[in-house]
């Protein structure tokens, strides 16, 4: 991994270790693939950390353009999933 996270340093220590967890889970929904679980619930900590869909936009944008996951898609799928499924992303 050679990119950074896009961060607030604004946030508190543990909103900036819980948005980075948000990141990794989108990084395992590529990499290996991620209980649906597990992606809605980092997905809601982020959301609280991130209220306005404008900032979430233009963080999850920045982590897209450098890392090539798309934050937006991943979720998407989670949202049209079933509790219990495997989200695996391409």
């Amino acid at each position: 991994m050679e990119y950074q996270y896009p961060i607030d340093y604004r946030w508190s220590t543990d909103e900036i270790v819980d948005v980075i967890a948000f990141f990794e889970m989108i990084e395992k929904a590529y990499e290996k693939g991620i209980e649906r679980e597990q992606v809605m619930s980092a997905y809601r900590r982020f959301k609280e950390i991130v209220p306005s869909k404008a900032e979430e936009k233009t963080i999850c944008g920045e982590f897209e353009e450098m890392s090539g996951y798309s934050s937006y898609r991943t979720i998407k799928k989670a949202k049209e999933a079933l509790d219990g499924d495997k989200i695996r992303m391409k």
